[in-house]
């Protein structure tokens, strides 16, 4: 055969450097830092701030500290064993006890699906305010938006990336509002360590919104999915579990801080929608779209993080990522379709998830705990520090305590 007829083979593509594996690893660790936070940046997170603003004024600022520090010591429990052992923690559930892991699954399943439906009519409101949408038009479109994302060629990569992006912008825009309403920061400091009031209901409540249900997770299970696993990435996991909540904090935090100096400076909110009505006083109808981008994204976000969570329960790290991903869009039409047809996820039903919610944190991190101490082979040798086991043992204590508050409210509601 003529050599020069002869057909080339196309050449191998190279293969990735060392430097892009490692800019690729960061990029995937930042985006399972804010699936966590986004995650726990929900409609609720937004609703539930700005009343809380409103009852305690600058003493939230305490509650916020706490909620954070406790949040820390949970998800670093969290992210440590997971990211450690490699296995999410359904799987290490059912490695200390056979289908405890399973049991987990259906909580966290029925507690996100009834979410879900809540966090795709906050898309609906969210695209009302910023572009006068009719909300269930918005919510169809965000959620075709959501699925997309599931579609894509690299859904882990889209996923990081608007993820990061819309944290981002929410930070971005809700700091603008703060500095326009001109808070009282100095005296929200100040009761950050000498509060006027101690309002232990907000703390809990506070702690259970940003590390209850599916959201303890999100972030620990897309961190095994970026390969920065085992006990040579202990640096990397634990500053990632800190910094997704510090994310979730500064969120909080700046939210407060913008509605703050609306209600300090005397201004009574709408009744209806509070948070919206201290964004639109504090810069008029700019703030009034701010704050529907800043809804959007929390909502969307949310759906993103809850129908991701929940599916990575339901399916094993064996799943293959394409059926993963079938089985989140099918999730996330699911909700929509329950969502157009409710209108709302009833108050009943939100309750009801609520109370699964805070069961879920207390048997969740009993087996994250019981791994930590007791299951040196699933940590792959490592030696657990004594201190992070200590820590995580008081706000072990604390989950309890809400895990009762939860079964109290579950009675109640049946009853």
């Amino acid at each position: 055969m003529d050599p020069r007829t002869t057909p080339v083979p196309p050449a191998e593509p190279a293969p990735p450097s060392e430097a892009e594996q490692k800019a690729k690893g960061r990029s995937a660790l930042l985006g399972a830092m804010f699936l966590m936070a986004t995650s726990a940046i929900g409609p609720g997170f937004i609703t539930q701030t700005t009343n809380f603003t409103v009852q305690l004024g600058v003493a939230f600022a305490f509650a916020i500290v706490v909620s954070i520090l406790v949040d820390i010591a949970v998800q670093m429990n969290v992210w440590r064993v997971i990211g450690v052992s490699g296995l999410r923690a359904n799987e290490l559930a059912n490695r200390v006890a056979p289908g405890l892991g399973w049991a987990l699954a259906l909580l966290i399943l029925l507690g996100g699906l009834v979410f879900n439906i809540g966090n795709i009519a906050g898309t609906g409101l969210g695209t009302d305010a910023m572009i006068g949408l009719d909300p269930k038009v918005g919510a169809i479109l965000s959620a075709a938006i959501a699925i997309g994302i599931f579609l894509v060629k690299r859904a882990g990569a889209a996923l990081d990336k608007v993820v990061v992006g819309l944290g981002l912008v929410m930070i971005g825009l809700t700091t603008y509002i703060a500095f326009t309403s001109a808070p009282p920061v100095g005296l929200a400091l100040k009761n950050t360590v000498l509060p006027e009031q101690i309002d232990i209901l907000a703390i809990t409540t506070l702690i259970g919104g940003t590390v209850g249900g599916y959201i303890t997770y999100a972030g620990a299970h897309r961190l095994i999915e970026t390969g920065n696993t085992g006990p040579q990435h202990v640096r990397e996991i634990a500053k990632g579990s800190v910094f997704g909540i510090i994310v979730t904090g500064v969120m909080r935090a700046i939210l407060f801080l913008a509605v703050l100096g609306v209600v300090h400076g005397g201004a009574k909110l709408a009744a209806d929608n509070p948070a919206a009505s201290a964004f639109e006083q504090a810069a008029g109808d700019f703030g009034l779209r701010a704050f529907g981008i800043i809804f959007w994204a929390a909502a969307i976000t949310s759906v993103i993080g809850a129908s991701y969570t929940t599916v990575s329960f339901l399916t094993t790290q064996q799943t293959s990522p394409r059926t993963r991903n079938l089985a989140t869009v099918a999730f996330i039409a699911v909700c929509t379709v329950l969502f157009l047809v409710l209108g709302k996820a009833p108050v009943n039903l939100l309750v009801f998830a609520g109370g699964f919610n805070g069961l879920i944190l207390p048997i969740g991190f009993t087996v994250i705990l019981w791994v930590a101490w007791r299951r040196r082979d699933l940590l792959r040798g490592y030696a657990y520090p004594k201190w992070l086991l200590s820590v995580g043992v008081l706000a072990w204590l604390l989950t309890l305590w809400l895990g009762y508050q939860s079964i109290t409210g579950l009675r109640a509601l049946w009853g």
